[in-house]
């Protein structure tokens, strides 16, 4: 399963991710965790070992070796870069999972990247074409990445909201954008709630049969997303259920 994560910023969607991530390898599947965020947190909060995050730098910000693999520093440059090498490279792995920092490119000023646009698309297509194992890829918040059609082709977008009205608005323009590139499969899950008003909330402002988990607030995905969890194994409660509910 190629499976993307999407949602508002600050709804939980690294967690949720990161918990998933962490469910699938914990019942043998292979999984790619693909950290598409600028902020680029979902590999502490899966609890890789600190020196190696600090040694990986996102391929985004490779640019010598984005201009290798897209045929220098000319005009021109390849559509078509050979990235095969970069997944086996610039990956940390860690028991069941093969962490991978994209990064995301913010344009500004008069910089093009063009370039570094070409490598990431490559990359999301050949983890979601060429390979066999999961892939979960926590993409940026909010809906950029969808204009750019980066998550294009993953068998499930699956996006987060919290119960508010804010939240649920972002959600509801994230699965429009997603339906237009051509995401067959858009799932939701409500994330942080508190009680039965905030269920309630959820089911009323999004379409019942596409809600497919309740997470409610639990202290300890707090720590988590906190990066104090480190590398015990929490499983926030609701995931396994979720799980189990992405294949359906």
């Amino acid at each position: 399963m190629k499976l993307a994560i999407s949602g508002k910023g600050g709804v939980g969607k690294t967690t949720i991710a990161s918990n998933l991530i962490k469910h699938f390898a914990d019942q043998g599947y292979h999984v790619y965790a693909v950290d598409a965020d600028p902020d680029t947190s979902l590999g502490m909060t899966l609890g890789l070992p600190e020196e190696k995050l600090g040694n990986l730098k996102p391929i985004v910000e490779m640019r010598q070796l984005i201009s290798e693999r897209t045929g220098g520093n000319g005009a021109y440059f390849s559509l078509n870069p050979e990235v095969e090498t970069l997944l086996d490279d610039y990956t940390i792995k860690h028991g069941n999972i093969k962490f991978l920092k994209m990064g995301a490119v913010k344009p500004g000023g008069s910089a093009c990247y063009c370039r570094e646009n070409t490598v990431l698309n490559a990359l999301i297509n050949s983890l979601i074409v060429k390979r066999q194992e999961m892939v979960v890829l926590d993409m940026s918040a909010g809906i950029e990445h969808l204009t750019r059609g980066t998550a294009r082709g993953v068998d499930l977008m699956l996006i987060v909201t919290e119960p508010t009205l804010v939240s649920v608005q972002t959600a509801l323009v994230v699965q429009k954008l997603a339906s237009e590139i051509g995401v067959k499969k858009i799932k939701f899950v409500g994330n942080k709630l508190r009680n039965a008003k905030d269920e309630e909330f959820i089911l009323n402002h999004l379409p019942p049969g596409d809600v497919i988990g309740l997470i409610h607030f639990q202290t300890e995905i707090l720590d988590q997303a906190a990066g104090f969890a480190g590398e015990q194994s929490f499983t926030a409660k609701g995931i396994s259920e979720l799980a189990s509910r992405l294949f359906n």
